[in-house]
């Protein structure tokens, strides 16, 4: 193919590890390249690493090489190799189909970050670079979930970071359509590994898609989300092999359903602290959560009543919330393996009994809640960690979202 300058709207298509572990699947990758080339429009593309743990070039694989736990300099140097190598050999099969394409890292995409490493936040995009090679009817092939600092060193943007270099390109060049393609048919209504009757939701709002994000979905980046959200930037999740998928925007149509999805985090502790005393000075309360904050432990699903504080740690922090609880005057009870399972959906808004319609689920299930919070979109029901199953389905029955 002889290059040229194509001259439709930019498309940026992101793929995700899972759709490049194969060379079928790669193959597969290409020719959605091309087809959007053919039909006139410059391509962006972004690359994460390929496959999953234990194929060689996996995030967690390479992870493996090393013993640190924590993000570094080195660390980062060595997690930003799966990208390149990803990127490296799609350009190059590109190339062999007839595509001009040239692999780059993300420093050399214009991704400019600070230097928190193993979770850097994008500074500035220059968006040159990769617009020369545009220019030139060269597709740049971009390494996802890295960038470089100032100083010139290699930075990783966190777990999924390879859909926040998309969004971030997608917003540098203005107008451009922003395309997530994944192994299933877009964003699906609950894990259709745990919930046989899941389907794809034909399009969700910006905040939908947010908060299933934030509360377990394997949709996309939490990070990127948001930020797509702020930037009012629409994009589609699609499935490599059939192009189906999910719009995402700011509004989605009316629908029956007050509630879109069902996300699921497993593996967290609820703690429940009480004072020892039967009298206690006010303030306890925020001696404990300044205690937590000091010893950096997340909490979530929070809530403070006369009974007590009450929230949820992630199961590997429950021993060090304990301990930096245990100096002051308070008792802490715990209760471990519990899943977190969210509702979401922009119809809830003002539609009342939803709570009901929830716990009548998973009551008629056998299924008791722990625990549980609420928001404008959001009710995160803690149940225990092995009746996780049952809820979810429950829950998506009871809803409606099997059709």
């Amino acid at each position: 193919m002889k290059s040229q300058k194509a001259a439709g709207a930019t498309i940026v298509m992101k793929f995700g590890g899972s759709s490049l572990a194969t060379s079928e699947l790669r193959d597969a990758a290409a020719a959605r390249v091309r087809e959007a080339r053919d039909a006139g429009h410059p391509v962006i593309v972004i690359a994460s690493a390929m496959g999953r743990q234990p194929q060689a070039y996996a995030t967690d694989t390479l992870l493996g090489l090393i013993e640190r736990t924590a993000g570094g300099p080195n660390a980062d140097l060595l997690l930003a190799c799966g990208e390149i190598i990803s990127a490296a050999v799609l350009a190059e099969l590109l190339e062999r189909k007839g595509v001009p394409a040239r692999a780059l890292t993300g420093g050399q995409a214009g991704l400019l970050t600070d230097a928190t490493h193993g979770s850097a936040k994008v500074l500035a995009v220059d968006p040159s670079p990769v617009r020369a090679l545009l220019d030139a009817g060269i597709t740049p092939v971009v390494s996802g979930f890295q960038g470089q600092t100032q100083e010139g060193a290699v930075t990783t943007l966190g777990r999924g970071g390879s859909d926040l270099t998309a969004v971030v390109l997608a917003q540098a060049f203005r107008g451009a359509t922003l395309q997530i393609y994944t192994d299933v048919d877009g964003v699906m209504t609950a894990d259709p590994k745990r919930v046989p009757s899941a389907k794809t939701i034909p399009s969700l709002t910006f905040e939908e898609v947010t908060e299933l994000s934030e509360h377990g979905a394997n949709v996309m980046h939490d990070k990127a989300a948001d930020l797509a959200r702020v930037a009012k930037l629409e994009y589609s999740v699609r499935s490599l092999r059939t192009g189906l998928g999910t719009k995402i925007g700011a509004r989605a149509p009316a629908s029956d359903h007050p509630v879109s999805g069902v996300a699921t985090s497993f593996g967290f502790s609820f703690m429940h602290v009480v004072p020892e005393a039967a009298v206690l000075p006010g303030g306890w309360e925020q001696q404990a959560f300044r205690a937590l904050a000091e010893a950096r432990i997340s909490i979530d699903c929070v809530n403070v009543n006369s009974a007590g504080l009450f929230f949820i740690v992630r199961g590997g922090d429950d021993a060090r919330a304990h301990a930096c609880l245990e100096p002051l005057p308070l008792a802490v009870r715990t209760r471990r393996d519990c899943a977190k399972i969210s509702v979401v959906g922009a119809g809830m808004r003002g539609t009342p009994g939803v709570m009901y319609r929830a716990v009548r689920a998973l009551s008629g299930a056998g299924v008791p809640i722990i625990h549980s919070t609420d928001s404008n979109i959001t009710i995160s029901l803690l149940v225990p960690g092995a009746l996780a199953g049952a809820a979810e389905n429950a829950l998506h029955q009871d809803f409606g979202l099997a059709g």
